[in-house]
C-alpha cells in the first residue's frame, strides 16, 4: 500500500519522536547515575584516608596479613556496600577480604588514584577487582612506613552486594517507571504533534485537490479564479505563495486557452471568408477567360477589350488579396520587426496624397491634410507607417461617396505626434464596431470592406507598442487615431514592451 505525503510525514515524525523521547530518557537515567555517584564519592572520599589513619596495618616488615583481613572483614560487615583492598605501589592487589575465587583483577590502574588525591572533578571511576572490565566509585588513600610511600588503601564504595541488591527492586522500579513515563509523554507529543500537522498541512491538502480537480479542456468555461490574498505585513509562508502562484498559473492558462479557442474560431471564420471571397472573382475570372477562348473568332475588338479589363480588375482583387494575406501572415508571426528611423510625418503625408491623388479625382472625393508649421518629427519604421496611412486613405476613399472629403490631420501632442484619418463616408454601424481591428468580418461571416487591412494597421502599430482608435466625431464618418513618439527611446522602449506584452502602450 502507497502512503500519502502527509501519511509518510506523520510516520517519520512519530519515528523521530519516539528516538528522542528514548534518547532523553536515557540522557536523564544516565544523569541521574552520574549524580548519585557523585554523592555517593563525595560523602566517602575521606573513608579511606580514616582508615588508614586510625588503623596500623603495615610495619616495617612489610603488611600484616591478620590485621589486614580483620580490618577489612570488620568494615565490610558493618557496611556492606564497601569492599576494602590494600595495593603496592605499582597498583598490585597485595591484601583483600574478598571470597576465594571472586577477585578478577591482579592490579587496579593508579591514573584515577592520583585524580582522585589531586582533588579532581568527581565522579571518579577506577577499576573493580571483582570485574574484568568493570568501573566503580571509590575512596583511596596512600600509605606510608617510616615516611617512605608503601602503598594506597583502595575502598570500592559500590560493592557486589549493593549491585544484587539494586537489580532486585531499585533499578527494576527505575526502569518501570521510566518506561511509563516515555510511554506518556510520547503517546501526548504524538497526538499534539499530529494535531498541529494536520492543522498545518491542511492548505497544503486544500491545494493538492485544487490541483488534482484542474482540467485545462474546462478552463474556458471556467470563471477565473481568485488569487489568495497574502498578508504583506508577514512574511507569507511557501504553502501559501505556492497557492497563490498556482491560482495566478491558473487563471493565465485558462487566459490562453479562451485566447487560443477564440484565435482558432477567428482563423476558421477568416479561412472561410477568404475562401469565399477568393472564389467569386476566380469565377468571374475563369469566365471570362473562358469566353474569350470559345468565343474568340465572333467578339468584337471591342467585347475583346471589355472582357480582358473585366478579368485583369478580378485578378487585381485576388492579387490584392493574396497580398493582404501573406502581410498580415508575416505581421502576425514575427517575421516582420519594426527598423526606427526618424522621418517627417509631412513628407510622408505628401506621398501618400500623390499616391491616391488620381484615384480621388475619378472618385470626385476632395484630399486634406492639416498640421501646423514645425512638426517635430517622429521616431517609427518609415515603411511600416506608410502602410498603415496608405490602408487607411485607401479604406476611407472606398466608403467617401462622390463630392466628399478626407482629411489627414497631424498634431503634437506632449512627446507625440497625433495622426487623425477621417472623411465624410457613412462611418462604422455599431454592430460591426466590435473587435473591429482584430476580425475582418463580423459574427455571421458578412464582410466588413477593409477589414482586413485595418486589422493589418493594428498589427503594425502594436508592434510599435501603440494603438489605434476609432473616433466618434460630429458630421464625420469613419474617424481612426493613433499617435508616434518623437524621442527614440521612448520609441525603443514602446517596442520591447511589445514584445514582451500583448498590451499596447497608451
Amino acid at each position: 500500500m502507497k502512503l500519502t505525503l502527509s501519511q509518510r510525514l506523520s510516520l517519520v515524525f512519530a519515528v523521530l519522536l519516539l528516538v528522542c523521547c528514548g534518547t532523553s530518557a536515557w540522557l536523564q537515567v544516565r544523569s541521574s547515575q552520574m549524580h548519585e555517584l557523585e554523592v555517593v564519592q563525595g560523602l566517602s572520599r575521606d573513608l579511606a584516608q580514616h582508615i588508614a589513619h586510625d588503623t596500623v596495618l603495615m610495619d616495617s616488615n612489610g603488611l600484616m596479613p591478620g590485621a589486614v583481613r580483620e580490618l577489612f572483614g570488620k568494615l565490610m560487615l558493618v557496611n556492606p556496600s564497601v569492599e576494602v583492598y590494600l595495593l603496592d605501589t605499582e597498583g598490585r592487589i597485595v591484601g583483600n577480604a574478598a571470597p576465594e575465587g571472586r577477585l578478577r583483577r591482579e592490579k587496579v590502574d593508579l591514573a584515577p588514584v592520583q585524580r582522585l588525591l589531586a582533588d579532581q572533578p568527581l565522579p571518579i571511576l577506577g577499576d573493580d577487582p571483582r570485574s574484568i572490565d568493570g568501573r566503580k566509585v571509590f575512596s583511596a588513600a596512600p600509605l606510608k612506613v617510616n615516611g617512605k610511600p608503601a602503598g594506597y588503601l583502595y575502598v570500592v564504595l559500590l560493592s557486589e552486594e549493593h549491585d544484587r541488591f539494586a537489580e532486585r527492586g531499585a533499578t527494576s522500579a527505575a526502569l518501570n517507571t521510566a518506561l511509563l513515563s516515555i510511554g506518556l509523554v510520547a503517546l501526548l507529543c504524538l497526538i499534539a504533534g499530529l494535531t498541529a500537522f494536520n492543522l498545518i498541512t491542511r492548505p497544503l491538502r486544500r491545494l493538492t485537490d485544487t490541483v488534482s480537480r484542474f482540467d485545462i479542456d474546462g478552463a474556458p468555461q471556467s470563471a477565473p479564479v481568485a488569487p489568495t490574498a497574502l498578508d504583506k505585513s508577514a512574511d507569507p509562508d511557501e504553502i501559501a505563495v505556492l497557492d497563490a502562484a498556482f491560482r495566478q498559473m491558473q487563471n493565465r492558462l485558462g487566459e490562453q486557452w479562451r485566447s487560443l479557442t477564440r484565435q482558432d474560431q477567428e482563423r476558421r471564420e477568416l479561412v472561410a471568408n477568404i475562401s469565399h471571397d477568393l472564389r467569386t472573382p476566380l469565377a468571374s475570372l475563369h469566365g471570362y477567360l473562358e469566353t474569350l477562348s470559345l468565343k474568340d473568332a465572333t467578339l468584337t475588338p471591342e467585347e475583346r477589350r471589355r472582357y480582358l479589363g473585366i478579368a485583369l480588375d478580378q485578378s487585381r482583387k485576388v492579387g490584392g488579396l493574396a497580398q493582404s494575406l501573406l502581410e498580415l501572415v508575416r505581421l502576425e508571426h514575427g517575421f516582420v520587426q519594426p527598423v526606427l528611423e526618424r522621418f517627417s510625418l509631412i513628407d510622408l503625408l505628401q506621398d501618400i496624397f500623390q499616391k491616391f491623388e488620381l484615384a480621388a479625382e475619378a472618385r470626385h472625393v476632395e484630399l486634406k491634410a492639416g498640421f501646423v508649421p514645425n512638426l517635430p518629427t517622429v521616431c517609427a519604421d518609415l515603411g511600416l507607417i506608410e502602410r498603415v496611412l496608405t490602408n487607411l486613405v485607401d479604406n476611407a476613399l472606398r466608403h467617401t461617396p462622390p463630392g466628399g472629403e478626407i482629411e489627414l490631420d497631424l498634431k503634437p501632442h506632449g512627446a507625440l505626434v497625433e495622426v487623425t484619418v477621417s472623411d465624410t463616408g457613412p462611418g462604422i454601424a455599431p454592430e460591426l464596431r466590435e473587435g473591429l481591428f482584430l476580425r475582418p468580418f463580423n459574427i455571421g461571416g458578412a464582410r466588413r470592406d477593409g477589414g482586413l487591412g485595418l486589422r493589418i494597421v493594428h498589427r503594425i502599430l502594436q508592434l510599435h507598442g501603440r494603438e489605434i482608435q476609432l473616433l466618434d466625431v460630429p458630421g464625420r464618418g469613419a474617424t481612426f487615431r493613433f499617435s508616434l513618439p518623437t524621442d527614440p527611446q521612448t520609441a525603443e522602449q514602446w517596442m520591447m514592451r511589445s514584445m514582451n506584452s500583448d498590451t499596447p502602450g497608451k
